[in-house]
């Protein structure tokens, strides 16, 4: 046996590795599309300035001051307006149902004092279960007043306008009540996905998966066996850290608790058979850990968990509604800081139970055509 270095050697383990990683998908998906896609997503998508932040108006002046206002506001792009309201009751629902994160009031004496030199003050309602959202508006509404208060000012009206900025349910804006409602949603799915798709794939190395239909027991009632206690296992950790945040963090719990179990039941449902999905397309736990692992870095950047999605282009916009995790994540910061009910969520259940039925349907069809 020789010591010397053989390159010809070093060439056939090579090449038998490259062949490897050929016939591999998983490998080649892991390898080389993930990275492109974290690069597109992370370059395109995200973007830190908080831009076109969904607004909604009550304006009871209604004048040409105050829409030469309102276009201010919207042509600085820092703004969207998406509803006109007709009360300071209507702007307030919009904004906890999550349809709106600021509500801009103009009030009916808005005109009358600039007319009369007197300082114009307008009201601008900000959400504060999303902080930096809460901070940017404050800013942009300031600086946009600012400006036009400076215009008049050079054209010979000294007339001065003032903003009166309130914060809703996050008046503080501690980072504890905007990131532990997301937390809990993001370590869920972790949770539900990593233990069912090793559910399954355990059995596939130790080789007892056939073993097991060879017993009387069925496929669906297999699947259902070895389903149920990841589901119960999931809903406890949910729970902990939901009691956690509470006592440990004093994050103030504003709506019903069984108005977000309710609607984590879905989302449960859905990681769960995406768990069983990705058992069926991979043979080792440590490919199914992967999977896995490769839908958590969309799910926290796409999801609305640290950037606002209001942010994002259209495209990528359209892409985050896709994810369960985008509409848990908004309904736990609306029933944790907003005390939303299912009045104002109803649109997120029917959206989590379809994702969920569909998944688990899709996931139950898969795994019977592999067994066949």
């Amino acid at each position: 046996m020789t010591n010397r270095f053989s390159a010809q050697r070093t060439y056939s383990v090579a090449r038998k590795e490259f062949l490897h990683i050929i016939r591999d998908p998983a490998t080649l998906f892991f390898s080389l599309f993930i990275p492109v896609f974290e690069l597109f997503m992370l370059g395109y998508a995200i973007d830190t300035n908080v831009r076109y932040i969904r607004t909604v108006v009550f304006d009871a002046a209604n004048t040409k001051d105050s829409e030469d206002l309102l276009r201010a506001f919207e042509n600085s792009q820092d703004f969207r307006i998406v509803r006109q309201v007709y009360s300071e009751t209507d702007l307030s629902q919009a904004i906890v149902a999550g349809k709106a994160r600021v509500g801009i009031i103009i009030p009916e004496n808005f005109s009358r004092n600039l007319e009369a030199g007197r300082t114009a003050t307008i009201k601008v309602v900000v959400d504060g279960s999303e902080s930096s959202i809460a901070t940017a508006a404050i800013g942009d509404s300031n600086a946009i007043t600012l400006r036009e208060s400076l215009k008049r000012i050079f054209g010979e009206r000294q007339v001065p306008m003032d903003v009166s900025p309130q914060i809703l349910f996050n008046p503080d804006t501690r980072s504890a009540n905007f990131f532990i409602p997301g937390l809990m949603v993001v370590m869920c799915q972790m949770m539900a996905i990593m233990l069912s798709a090793n559910a399954i794939v355990r059995e596939k190395e130790n080789g007892t998966l056939e073993q097991l239909f060879m017993t009387p027991v069925r496929a669906g009632e297999l699947i259902l066996g070895k389903l149920i206690p990841y589901l119960v296992l999931t809903f406890v950790e949910f729970c902990t850290i939901l009691l956690l945040m509470r006592i440990v963090f004093q994050v103030e719990i504003a709506g019903h608790v069984q108005t977000l179990l309710a609607l984590t039941l879905p989302f449960v449902f859905t990681m769960l058979g995406l768990g069983l999905w990705i058992s069926t397309q991979v043979g080792t736990r440590e490919a199914a850990g992967q999977m896995a692992m490769g839908t958590m870095m969309p799910s926290i950047f796409l999801s609305g968990y640290v950037f606002p999605l209001d942010s994002m282009p259209a495209f990528f916009w359209y892409v985050a509604q896709i994810f369960p995790t985008t509409w848990l994540i908004d309904a736990a910061r609306g029933v944790i800081l907003r005390g939303a009910g299912i009045a104002e969520l109803w649109v997120h259940s029917v959206v989590l139970w379809s994702m969920g039925i569909a998944m688990f349907t899709l996931a139950m069809l898969k795994f019977h055509k592999r067994l066949t």
